[in-house]
């Protein structure tokens, strides 16, 4: 069954310093043809309207940098296709300043439940290095405005190890981020990704991070201050109070099927990896004129479908259930992996309970090193 859809919406008011996803500055007639061109891909993709779903994402991009008139055609886009009312969580990313009295309405009344918002930090001028157009007084603004339409699940996400980024100063975002007592927050280390500004200037000596140690010590700040604030780690960057897990990021990390609709956008379903072509006028004529505006299928084998089992359910804390496993492949975590369980657990960055495997602390902290030895040599019948 294909639990999830993704949905990509690549307009943005700025291009962030750091953001390498799939995105355009926003340009209204533009939006007007991806629009009829997203519309074409589901309606070619999706063949009885109202299927249902257990989670819906639509993200970017900035899917609230759309103007009013299409951000309501695209809730009703996403409503032909899908029972939304049988969604269990109907997310929308937004931009701290992009959401105004009349987008919150529209979404609250197409049955969005979970906003999540790109906040990075709570430093002014670190937000213009990022080059982020919101300031801190804009996310005020926004929590009291979502929370007056009664859009209480919210989750922000927030960045560390950033330019001139000092622990005392990561740890003060952190309180106040805190302050505001959301059911979820995200945290991510800074990654220089090629085609950024950033990587151009770090590549001309322009720009640089904290070192590794105080990158691992930012982290370690974050997991404590999550903790004392009684919001739980259930994922390597990922954290929520009780209940309030991300429904759809659960998806990935437990190796669900889910559609990909728009420019860049990547789905799985049984049997293959889709990945859509990224420019926007290849995008929106290829869309438009098929309904399938594939790039590239790649067949997936029991192989990867195995291996990826288990790097994205070791980025969960609670890791990957040995039964579930062996009752999902026909063979048991230990028939294909007892030398590199071993060697991990020796290392002390693998540990076993209640019929789990999960990454421990320092584990955590060599996550790809972990998942590097769960590639396997040979193909798997």
């Amino acid at each position: 069954m294909i639990s999830s859809v993704y949905i990509h919406i690549p307009f943005c008011e700025k291009i962030c310093h750091y953001c390498d996803f799939v995105k355009f500055f926003y340009d209204e007639k533009m939006a007007d043809e991806y629009l009829d061109a997203l519309h074409n891909e589901m309606a070619t993709t999706i063949q009885q309207p109202k299927q249902k779903v257990q989670t819906i994402f639509v993200g970017g991009g900035t899917p609230t940098a759309l103007n009013i008139q299409q951000l309501q055609r695209l809730v009703d886009m996403v409503d032909t296709y899908f029972d939304v009312s049988a969604a269990d969580e109907y997310s929308f990313e937004a931009n701290p300043g992009d959401l105004d009295q009349e987008k919150i309405k529209i979404l609250k009344t197409a049955g969005v439940n979970r906003i999540s918002m790109g906040v990075q930090d709570f430093d002014d001028q670190m937000l213009e290095t990022l080059g982020r157009l919101h300031r801190v007084k804009d996310v005020y603004q926004n929590v009291n405005d979502l929370t007056k339409h009664g859009l209480t699940n919210i989750s922000i996400d927030l960045m560390y190890s950033l330019p001139q980024q000092t622990l005392e100063g990561f740890n003060r975002t952190l309180d106040e981020a805190l302050q505001f007592d959301l059911p979820h927050y995200s945290a991510y280390s800074l990654q220089i990704e090629p085609k950024t500004i950033f990587y151009q200037r770090y590549m001309k000596g322009n720009l640089t991070k904290p070192p590794e140690e105080m990158e691992a010590k930012m982290y370690d700040s974050l997991k404590k201050a999550m903790n004392e604030y009684g919001v739980h780690q259930y994922e390597i960057s990922n954290f929520a109070k009780p209940g309030y897990e991300s429904k759809h990021n659960l998806t990935y990390w437990n190796n669900q099927y889910y559609y990909g609709f728009g420019a860049g956008a990547h789905g799985y379903l049984p049997g293959e990896r889709i990945i859509n072509i990224r420019p926007f006028p290849a995008y929106v004529n290829e869309a438009k004129h098929s309904g399938k505006p594939v790039l590239h299928r790649e067949p997936i084998t029991k192989k990867e479908e195995i291996e990826e089992e288990l790097f994205l359910g070791l980025r969960k804390q609670k890791g990957v259930s040995l039964d579930s496993f062996q009752e999902k492949y026909n063979y048991t975590v230990d028939q294909l992996y007892q030398r590199e369980l071993d060697k991990l657990k020796e290392r002390g960055w693998i540990e076993e309970q209640d019929r789990h495997i999960r990454l421990t602390d320092q584990g955590m902290l060599f996550g790809n090193e972990v998942f590097a030895a769960f590639l396997l040599e040979e193909e798997i019948t």
